[in-house]
């Protein structure tokens, strides 16, 4: 790439199921210019989301989808090269929603600044990042486990799941993880210390689960939807609570979800056990509680109580694989792309 282009990835069409390679196009484009009184960003650090496949598809939903032909959503780590705004300077380290580029031209509210000397530029787009404090929130302002509590997570070796059951544990609560494979299931037993791992692809999964709850279920965290939902439903405890964070079993269904109609038994379980359901975006609890939740999670990295892990591709043009990747449970930690060192 020259010195005066940059690259960017697009959405080329609409998926239908699953995404392929062919709803992608990596595109280069000339350098932005920085806007008036912003900002010309070099991207270090692209973050990739399951809720990215949601912007995909044309469909009404809490944020406005991608159009075809416009560049790919996504937060990023980037270095300000050119600043033409008060308090930024050339080298700074921030966090933006550039989408999937090289290069971008910022002239929105004031980014975030990171300090590497206090931690890896890339916790912003984790740990300490949307996905760490969507765990914060969900778990700790709805989930609001009591010690002695039993807290079950899916999606438990992400980066939202696992720092969920380690809040949990923090707070006295057991904490229950549900990932895919012995390797994630190992590391949430031994790396990040849960009561209990059970994998969701084990022939008997829901014996096992119910096995790990002798005492049923206080709060489940719901990441994944579909089968490991039904595998929860009937452990809820009366009063239990249930933060929705994602559903990315069912991002790719094109139609009715294979198996049981599960509508019938949830509803009459929110009746007759009292359930809390509660849906929910990060950013409705960020104005009270951001400041709380980077001194929580900062101290606990610091101290060793919190443990993360991050799943790194190299290459922007290797952006679609690796979300494809996500969408599948192929990544081990909280997925990035390397855009430039």
């Amino acid at each position: 790439m020259s010195e005066t282009a940059a690259r960017q990835i697009i959405l080329a069409s609409r998926p239908k199921g699953p995404p392929t390679a062919e709803n992608f196009r990596l595109e280069e484009v000339p350098m932005p210019p920085p806007p008036p009184g912003g900002l010309l960003l070099r991207v270090l650090y692209l973050s990739l989301d399951p809720y990215m496949r949601g912007r995909m598809d044309d469909r009404k939903s809490y944020a406005k989808p991608v159009g075809v032909g416009e560049v790919m959503e996504g937060e990023s780590v980037c270095e300000v090269v050119k600043s033409d705004r008060s308090g930024y300077a050339a080298g700074d380290i921030v966090l933006a929603r550039t989408g999937w580029r090289t290069h971008a031209a910022w002239d929105g509210a004031a980014p975030r600044k990171l300090d590497p000397a206090k931690a890896p530029i890339t916790t912003g787009l984790g740990v300490l990042g949307m996905p760490g404090f969507t765990a914060y929130s969900g778990l700790l302002l709805i989930g609001k486990p009591k010690p002695g509590d039993t807290v079950v997570v899916a999606a438990a070796s992400g980066p939202v799941g696992s720092l969920v059951g380690q809040l949990a544990k923090m707070g006295g609560a057991r904490a229950v993880g549900i990932a895919g494979g012995a390797d994630k299931c190992r590391y949430i037993a031994e790396e990040l210390r849960f009561d209990a791992a059970i994998d969701h692809r084990a022939p008997d999964f829901a014996e096992q689960l119910a096995a790990a709850c002798p005492k049923g279920v206080d709060v489940y965290f719901e990441n994944v939807g579909g089968a490991v939902w039904q595998a929860v439903l009937p452990l809820l405890n009366p009063f239990a609570r249930v933060p929705v964070c994602g559903l990315i079993a069912q991002y790719n269904a094109s139609g009715q979800a294979p198996g049981p109609d599960l509508l019938p038994a949830t509803m009459r379980a929110v009746l007759t056990k009292s359930l809390t359901i509660r849906g929910f975006i990060n950013i409705e609890f960020a104005a009270d509680h951001y400041a709380e939740f980077l001194r929580t999670v900062a101290a606990g990295l610091a101290d060793g109580r919190i443990r993360h892990r991050e799943d790194v591709t190299e290459g922007l043009e290797n952006a679609p694989a690796a979300f494809m990747g996500l969408l599948q449970g192929r990544n081990f930690g909280k997925a990035l792309v390397r855009v430039a060192h």
